[in-house]
């Protein structure tokens, strides 16, 4: 098949970084494995499951994060790496540490392992029995005295659900969906009918709880709250099910599919219909991963693996294995039910109200007034999403308001900020959204949205095919008096209110006038394709952001070799682009004092003499999701501020549409530099510190120092700075319009 223009535009990115990098002074020494930085990044997330100091329940919903974590990894990461590694003519990734795929895999599959019997341990032998000790128990059905209800619920709802499927050559194999739960059964024919000996497999239904309660609601009988797993109660009632066979043997089990289909090579008049197609793929994948309880037996073991056409250690040359046995409920996302239960605030991280910074407005000030009086930034989720869904929804009713674009990458079920853009649509006004078809693992929601503002009258657009469009912006353009006004919100993470209470990410509401002309233009490149804009304030990827990003690293090496002082500091969620990278060496080896806060993938190594002897990488892995991209350079009050939708990854430089905007009000630019930025350096509780090895050391408090958390500080800090801020951009308006009379 002839190769797309977009997939030769990656071999070209390729060869490029190859070129590049091919009479670099950087050693494949120098740079960690994106992989096997990841895990470790999940090994944090661990942590927090298994610190005692987290509450039980935040315990337990760090374990459900793990398990959902290392899904989307084998899903995504995995699924590419096995492609490389055994079909033979796959385009290889370009990887700066110089590790071979089959290599990788090998290394993945020993460290997952580890951390899976970590996390069972931790599981088995701590959550589930202090959750006992606290009323809420996960029973057996052999234990249980009474299971009059469990069985009612079976008979009602369950056997009718459930299908119990044969495998025999008259039955041939089910196709097992990605991340399904199956009960198989090996079976021996006690009657007539049937095979004298077979396998049965009985899917769980997907849409159904997993945590079956063992008792009528409000019948505890002072003892708490009982659940039996669904897997469990199936598994007790198999006899009927498979009525006239002897169930011999029984296993749960789970299958990974890869889920990273390509649509590039694709052709197609519309992208809804490739989206669409594509889900439909998904469910057809090829296997990378098989998780079966630990004590299944080998008969049924081997059957999955040669259906599935799973690797094991001792099936071929490539020595790594795909099977993973597992000593407990597999998918411990299911437990997040348990997450709800009413009744257990202290198992909880105590609960906190978001700060609503606009409604400190003035009397009779709409949101138009106060943007157009001083920028507005928010820090989530210590400030609350309200006023982003609030200026949509205000652009939407009020009859100035001519236009109003949008982007959409991730939004919630029910999305208030789509609600209001059809109302929009519908009162008159000119409604364009961008919604990226391509957001891995919300293509079916992004369709379903795309769908529904079409019919309503909002001009929907997709983007490019090639591209993901990543960047996160709104403009509202509004008649005022004889003339227009263009208002501009930006962020660093998704128009998502769920979502919002739990990451961290900076949004900025602007009406400067430089930066809503480049955010037009880059709206009219989305949709129509508009290039030739010389950009004023932003930087735009795949244009300009990485060049931009290496030649404000290079301005401060440059100013550390003049002697000059010289600083960076960047918070990513990750740093991978071997370019940039090297840019960071370079500055170091110049002077360059830099501070990383990266919460995830970092294939940087610092402390090495001579190479990064300057840098500091640290991680923050909390109650809260680090999800904001926050640039300094310069070491003073004059140092450049910015904020992104990009980290440092060549898929964001090559492969998406990202923006990089500044902030330039003098009181945001003062909270930044001196509350939120020390806040983050401060941290010796959740802290982590990168080693030049590529582990991770707990920060601690020294001795006689007080213990500090940044996420309970700057929720304690918001409060105070929006009411200070309103009072501190007034006496600076006031004080400009004394110097222009």
């Amino acid at each position: 098949m002839a190769k797309s223009e977009s997939q030769r535009k990656a071999d070209r990115d390729r060869k490029e970084i190859v070129e590049e990098r091919r009479n670099s002074e950087f050693r494949h020494e120098h740079f960690i494995n994106r992989e096997l930085s990841w895990l470790e990044f999940n090994s944090r997330v661990l942590e927090e499951a298994v610190d005692k100091s987290t509450p039980l329940l935040e315990r337990l919903k760090f374990l459900t994060i793990f398990s959902s974590n290392l899904d989307e990894f084998f899903m995504v990461r995995v699924a590419g790496l096995r492609e490389q590694a055994l079909q033979h003519g796959a385009p290889q990734d370009v990887n700066a540490d110089g590790m071979p795929p089959l290599r990788q895999l090998q290394q993945i599959c020993k460290r997952v392992d580890a951390q899976v019997t970590e996390q069972y341990s931790c599981l088995n032998k701590t959550i589930l029995p202090a959750l006992a000790k606290e009323g809420i128990v996960i029973a057996d059905y052999e234990d249980l005295e009474d299971t009059t209800h469990v069985d009612n619920y079976f008979e009602r709802v369950l056997f009718p659900v459930i299908t119990p499927m044969a495998i025999d050559p008259a039955h041939p194999q089910p196709r097992y969906h990605n991340r399904a739960i199956y009960l198989m059964a090996q079976l021996r024919r006690r009657k007539v009918l049937g095979p004298k000996r077979l396998f049965a497999v009985v899917q769980l239904p997907q849409l159904m709880p997993r945590l079956v309660p063992t008792a009528p609601p409000g019948e505890t009988n002072g003892k708490g709250q009982s659940f039996i797993l669904m897997e469990n109660l199936i598994k007790a009632h198999l006899p009927k099910l498979l009525g006239g066979f002897q169930v011999e043997q029984t296993a749960t089990f789970r299958i990974t599919r890869d889920s990273d289909v390509d649509i590039i090579e694709q052709e197609s008049d519309d992208m809804l219909v490739l989206i669409e197609e594509r889900l439909r793929a998904q469910r057809r994948a090829d296997a990378v991963r098989l998780e079966i309880s630990a004590e299944a037996d080998e008969a049924l073991v081997n059957e999955i693996l040669e259906q599935e056409e799973l690797r094991t250690e001792s099936s071929g040359p490539a020595n790594y294995t795909e099977l993973y046995r597992i000593n407990g409920p597999l998918d411990l996302t299911g437990f997040t039910d348990l997450l709800k239960l009413p009744g257990y605030p202290r198992l909880h991280d105590p609960p906190f109200t978001p700060q609503n910074t606009m409604r400190t407005q003035r009397p009779g000030e709409n949101f138009f007034d106060a943007i157009r009086r001083r920028d507005v930034l928010l820090h989530h989720p210590f400030d609350s999403f309200e006023p982003v869904v609030e200026f949509v929804r205000q652009a939407a009713h009020d009859p100035n308001v001519l236009a109003i674009k949008q982007t959409l990458y991730r939004t919630s079920g029910d999305s208030p900020i789509v609600k209001a853009l059809i109302e929009a649509a519908e009162n008159g006004k000119h409604v364009t959204a961008i919604v990226e078809l391509k957001a891995r693992f919300d293509e079916a929601a992004n369709v379903n949205w795309a769908r529904q503002m079409e019919s309503f009258g909002v001009h929907v657009v997709y983007g490019f095919l090639d591209l993901k469009t990543h960047c996160k912006m709104s403009l509202v353009v509004r008649r005022e008096n004889d003339s227009v006004s263009r208002y501009v919100h930006m962020s660093t993470g998704n128009y998502n209110p769920t979502t919002a209470k739990y990451y961290t990410d900076l949004g900025l509401f602007t009406a400067n006038e430089d930066i809503a002309t480049d955010v037009s233009a880059l709206f009219n490149l989305l949709t129509g394709y508009s290039q030739g804009h010389k950009w004023r304030k932003l930087s735009i990827a795949p244009e300009n952001l990485q060049s931009d990003i290496i030649r404000l690293i290079d301005d401060q090496a440059e100013r550390a070799r003049k002697g000059k002082p010289a600083r960076i500091f960047a918070k990513l969620n990750s740093l991978v682009d071997p370019l940039t990278i090297e840019a960071l060496y370079r500055a170091s080896q110049a002077g360059v004092d830099t501070e990383l806060v990266i919460r995830g993938i970092c294939c940087l190594r610092p402390g090495v003499k001579g190479i990064s002897k300057n840098i500091r990488v640290y991680s923050i892995v909390d109650r809260f999701l680090e999800h904001s991209r926050l640039f300094v350079f310069g070491p003073d009050s004059n140092a450049k501020i910015l904020l992104s939708s990009a980290d440092w990854m060549p898929r964001n430089f090559y492969r998406r549409v990202e923006l990089m905007f500044p902030v330039e009000s003098p009181a945001l630019r003062k909270r930044i530099l001196n509350e939120i930025i020390p806040a983050y350096s401060a941290d010796n509780v959740k802290s982590r510190e990168l080693q030049a090895d590529g582990t991770y050391r707990r920060i601690k408090p020294k001795d006689s120092q007080p213990t500090y958390r940044c996420q309970e500080e700057l929720l304690a800090e918001s409060a105070q700075f929006q009411l200070q801020t309103w009072g501190e951009e007034d006496r600076i308006n006031r004080r400009r319009k004394r110097k222009k009379q």
